[in-house]
């Protein structure tokens, strides 16, 4: 056993909470919580011992020959698992820029962010639902399996809860990252350090500042990568550096109610069920003192109405993700620290049957009901805003505090009349959450069949044509009022020549959508680059599974998953710059046939 010589720290991380240097990767905001699972992820060890540059060779006794690196990640912060253990020898020797000389020390760096997207995936709110049941482990989760025997009751003679996997939330993870070291003994071996000359126990570099990843993309000609300053959400008040967006890159929002700086009003239906709000979480403390939390965390939207009245209310089924502020009431308080990740629906339908009127008092939960999207709405706003009880004010109230940005919806009541159906689509966006979209003209659907031919020989035709009455008295033959089919081989003209052994189809479908502005199109190219897209159906599986478990399946309609073959681009106005696209896809369920 031995102990390494010198000193060991952290140099590179993803987080950091300080301008010490450049190697945070930025020159401000460098306290980065939310990071892209796809972009860079660089941990690096420095080793600084006397005498020792990196251009030096190690061979002394407590010399650092290769660092490990222990990456874990977890959902909720308690359960962590090893997804990697990766050993690392020194980078390769630099010079200073300035002077040619040697900088002091070793340094050892990995790069892990194609190890923790592999963890990631997307994960679906049901149909008709609020929001997940669980921010870990709830929603319908193309993440790993984590447990597929979940079990009711007392020990292990209790019932078998659910037949389904249950897997982690597959669009948000939590990375952390520790260094254990190899180094070289008295007798030049390569060992691992202990934390004495004798001891057992290794040394562990603990683990710099966790980080929070998404299963988002960033391109380099146009996203921002440090999310701290557009998407991430915590107790502060949007403004025109930090938006304080939700995770989706549709056009039709702005940091504030300005409604005349919006791109885009995005179009719902009265009868869609299925329209997300996904956002990430960082904190909920109000900032007013260290011990005052957000009573109130919810949804705020008004509706507005064709002859200019306004009707407000709050969704808030989000809430039961939500960590509570410790002994206090759960019903009063909301933890401080939450690093989660949240998703309410905000569809039409939905607000309608579950939508609250804003409260101004004490109290949770909310008490009264109301379905403020009425015949005469014809667009809402949402945004996210807290409400705590300020003492400091010369009358004590509750204070209601705006929290994100503000995204604008317009109700689209055009009648469904065509032989085919509108097609609803949602995808895993680039923001790791989920988008959707309607599109409504010139809907096509078809087949597209290959088939696996073999070739038999054919019968032999004589026997066709002969009599069955005797040719001789030596032969016996089938009375002509007999069927036998093995002896009528001449009758056999069925078979033969060539037949399909199988069958291979695909339901080919295809779209327009509607006139599209440029910035509307650029996010709906999303639809066409997504790994996981799926179109909303009503199915005869999906009606029986809603009849069967109305709580588990709130809606008729499922998620139905497809796969985008194809898109065109057609420009319908370019004074205005107006183009649609034609989206072509194939069902990923592949149509089953029979095989001979």
């Amino acid at each position: 056993m031995a102990v390494l010589t010198g000193a060991v720290s952290w140099g590179i991380v993803p987080l950091a909470y300080d301008n010490s240097n450049l190697a945070t990767m930025s020159w401000d905001y460098r306290s980065n919580y939310l990071k892209s699972a796809n972009d860079q992820l660089r941990y690096q060890v420095q080793w600084i011992y006397s005498g020792i540059n990196e251009g030096v060779e190690v061979g002394n006794e407590g010399d650092v020959v290769n660092v490990i690196f222990k990456v874990e990640t977890s959902v909720d912060d308690i359960n962590w698992k090893t997804i990697g253990n990766i050993k690392k020898s020194r980078d390769v020797a630099n010079k200073r820029y300035d002077n040619g000389s040697q900088p002091i020390g070793h340094r050892f760096t990995i790069e892990i962010s194609q190890l923790v997207s592999d963890q990631l995936s997307y994960s679906l709110c049901p149909i008709n639902k609020g929001t997940w049941q669980s921010p870990f482990y709830g929603g319908m989760n193309g993440g790993l399996t984590m447990q597929d025997n979940v079990i009711g009751g007392s020990g292990a003679s209790g019932n078998p809860v659910s037949q389904y996997n249950v897997s982690e939330n597959g669009t948000f993870s939590r990375v952390r990252v520790s260094a254990t070291f190899e180094i070289l003994n008295a007798n030049k071996e390569i060992v691992i350090a202990t934390t004495t000359p004798t001891g057992s126990t290794a040394y562990v570099l603990s683990y710099p500042p966790r980080i929070a990843v998404i299963n988002s993309v960033n391109q380099f000609e146009r996203d921002d990568t440090y999310y701290y300053t557009q998407f991430l959400h915590d107790q502060n008040s949007p403004s025109a550096d930090r938006s304080k967006r939700f995770l989706t890159r549709c056009p039709n929002w702005y940091y504030d109610n300005t409604e005349n700086k919006v791109d885009y009003h995005k179009s719902v239906r009265m009868d869609e069920q299925a329209e997300f709000l996904q956002w990430y979480v960082f904190s909920t403390y109000d900032g007013t003192s260290p011990t005052q939390y957000l009573n109130y965390y919810e949804i705020y939207g008004i509706a507005y109405k064709s002859d200019g009245t306004t009707t407000e209310f709050v969704l808030a089924d989000f809430n039961s993700l939500l960590s509570t502020a410790g002994a206090n009431d759960p019903l009063v308080e909301f933890g401080h620290n939450q690093i989660r990740m949240l998703i309410q629906n905000v569809s039409p339908d939905f607000i309608n049957n579950n939508a609250f009127v804003p409260q101004t008092g004490a109290g949770r939960p909310y008490l009264t009901s109301i379905s403020p999207i009425t015949a005469t709405v014809e667009k809402y706003r949402l945004n996210a805003r807290g409400r705590y009880y300020d003492s400091t004010l010369p009358v004590p109230a509750y204070v209601n505090k705006t929290l994100s940005a503000t995204n604008w919806y317009q109700i689209d009541r055009e009648n469904e009349n065509i032989p085919y159906g509108y097609v609803r689509f949602h995808w895993l966006n680039s923001m790791g959450g989920t988008d959707s979209y309607t599109a409504k003209r010139d809907v096509v659907e078809g087949l597209t069949i290959s088939r696996d031919v073999i070739e038999r020989k054919s019968g032999d035709r004589t026997w066709y044509q002969a009599n069955s009455g005797a040719v001789s008295s030596a032969e016996v033959n089938v009375a002509d009022t007999s069927y036998v089919s093995d002896t009528m081989r001449g009758g056999d003209i069925y078979k033969g020549g060539r037949e399909v052994l199988g069958v291979i189809a695909d339901r080919v479908q295809s779209v327009y959508t509607e006139p599209l502005n440029k910035s509307v199109a650029k996010w709906l190219e999303e639809i066409m680059l997504s790994p996981n897209v799926w179109i909303e159906q009503d199915t005869d599986a999906t009606k029986r599974g809603n009849t069967s478990n109305p709580y588990l399946r709130p809606s008729t309609k499922g998620y139905i998953p497809v796969i985008i073959t194809n898109s065109d681009i057609e420009t319908i106005n370019q004074e205005n710059g107006l183009v649609r696209f034609n989206i072509e896809y194939i069902l990923a369920h592949k149509v089953q046939t029979q095989r001979n």
